[in-house]
């Protein structure tokens, strides 16, 4: 695992002039489906492209993707075609209305949900056409394989994506300790999302709650970052097949996620930080003399 996660790492990233990383990988995952983890993975790259970044949103369930069909579109070539060595990345990566590339995923395809050897070291190869991005998320398969183990170990950071309901809040926990004990000198910045809270409060309380628990048994540092407020408009969304932050630019779910792309980049994230917002700001400012 190690070595292929040192692999996968290598190759999805380039060096900059004084040696820094390019490419900034985060992996999503979640320990149940059902938890809003495309959707949180599909709006988390459109909130990096609007601050102006390259982002490429990999669908990498390898069994049942869906991020096409957030999206509304019907890819010609997905990561099936790649991993039969039909097609290269070159040929399957996808440009978008949304100012973003994607990497659609096979679904129905329940034999390459787990890759052999030769067909691993295949996919890692390929991947090196995605370094010129600035951001590439990744949308892992619910649950745990060793696919999503690869991943999470490659990745920057990985975010785990829970609900407050009981069983999403245990397999959380659940998928943060296989990830601890299954990944050798785990590096990465493990992160988690609240999706469909009523208050803050209640986000904040499922969230101490597994950084506690992770903490006192496994010994791990999970670092809150943040929530997703329960929003008709997510709903409206999937049935639309159009991303929330797209359809509601202004709803609640869709500033949560601006938020939380400002807590990674570590930014005070604005709408509409553009000339023409400048100019309103800096004339709504001058006064009569």
């Amino acid at each position: 695992m190690a070595d292929q996660a040192e692999t996968l790492r290598e190759m999805m990233k380039t060096k900059g002039g004084h040696g820094e990383t390019k490419t900034r990988i985060i992996a999503v995952a979640s320990g149940k489906g059902g938890v809003g983890k495309t959707n949180i993975s599909t709006n988390l790259a459109l909130s990096y492209a609007k601050l102006g970044k390259k982002v490429i949103l990999m669908d990498a369930d390898l069994g049942l993707a869906n991020v096409n069909v957030v999206l509304g579109i019907i890819p010609k070539y997905n990561l099936y075609h790649l991993i039969r060595k039909q097609k290269s990345m070159k040929d399957i990566i996808m440009d978008t209305n949304y100012g973003i590339q994607i990497v659609a995923g096979a679904s129905g395809f329940a034999k390459i949900a787990n890759l052999s050897e030769e067909e691993r070291q295949n996919f890692v190869n390929e991947l090196s056409e995605l370094s010129n991005a600035d951001v590439i998320i990744i949308d892992t398969s619910a649950g745990v394989s060793n696919n999503v183990l690869a991943f999470v170990a490659a990745a920057d950071e990985a975010i785990i994506v829970t609900t407050p309901e009981p069983t999403a809040i245990t397999d959380a926990y659940g998928i943060i300790k296989i990830i601890a004990t299954e990944i050798d000198n785990l590096g990465l910045g493990l992160k988690l999302i609240v999706n469909r809270v009523h208050s803050v409060t209640e986000g904040k309380k499922v969230a101490e709650r597994v950084i506690n628990i992770a903490g006192q048994f496994l010994n791990l540092k999970v670092d809150y970052l943040g929530y997703v407020y329960e929003d008709q408009v997510v709903h409206q969304a999937v049935l639309k097949q159009k991303p929330f932050s797209v359809l509601d630019p202004k709803a609640k779910a869709t500033v949560c996620m601006h938020h939380i792309v400002g807590r990674l980049e570590k930014i005070d994230f604005r709408e509409g930080r553009g000339i023409g917002s400048f100019l309103k700001r800096l004339f709504g400012r001058v006064g009569p003399e």
